[in-house]
């Protein structure tokens, strides 16, 4: 099923997109990017590279949306020339026409993006020799994996859309998939998400989060 959306410009100047059904943003209005850059990049892929500095990273992404956050670990990945299998899961997955009209490859100087929307799902592709991208068309709840996760980002909408996707189920869920040590980031810091992620199990830190945003969190196994 494919999501009811319209794009928008955040303040950066890249993109999100609003889904009209549910009234959310995928991304901060106050900009994506850097939202994308801070919670996922900077709190989860980078400090996995130095914590996990001799393996093959394998990052989980809840929500695939406008494949930015899958873009920027491609490019991380790159530039580090660090291999980064990478599992991402959407039940609403964007339709070609409008994912194509995403500004990010003219903003970061990339051409990822259309191999990361046009691949096909439940297929792994390489996307360039260190990135190789797995997409699932599924709920999270309905989903299953022997694979284990270095890195989780959890960019599922808030809990005021999707309260079922917060459950102390959920992260118990997750914490499975991670390997020891490994770490989950969200931009959600509410009270009762940090009890359901303690009672998964798993170490949770706040940070300071991006503009817009007092602080976000990372839990790690």
């Amino acid at each position: 099923m494919k999501a009811d959306v319209r794009l928008m410009v955040t303040a950066d100047g890249s993109h999100t997109v609003v889904n009209q059904t549910l009234n959310k943003t995928y991304h901060s209005v106050h900009g994506a990017y850097q939202e994308s850059q801070r919670v996922y990049i900077e709190l989860g892929l980078l400090a996995a590279f130095e914590k996990f500095a001799d393996d093959e990273l394998r990052v989980f992404e809840m929500g695939f949306g406008t494949g930015l956050n899958a873009l920027l670990t491609a490019r991380e990945a790159l530039d580090h020339q660090r291999r980064v299998v990478y599992t991402t899961v959407d039940a609403f997955p964007l339709a070609l026409d409008q994912a194509r009209q995403l500004n990010y490859d003219e903003l970061f100087g990339t051409s990822f993006l259309p191999e990361l929307h046009e691949s096909p799902w439940q297929e792994s592709i390489t996307v360039n020799p260190y990135f190789t991208l797995l997409k699932i068309e599924s709920r999270l709840q309905e989903l299953t994996t022997t694979d284990r996760f270095h890195v989780i980002y959890y960019d599922a909408f808030a809990p005021t859309a999707q309260p079922e996707l917060w459950e102390p189920e959920i992260f118990q869920q997750l914490a499975d998939w991670l390997v020891p040590g490994g770490m989950l980031t969200t931009y959600c810091s509410k009270s009762y998400v940090q009890r359901n992620m303690r009672s998964a199990g798993l170490t949770v830190e706040k940070h300071p989060g991006p503009l817009g945003k007092r602080d976000i969190l990372r839990a790690i196994k």
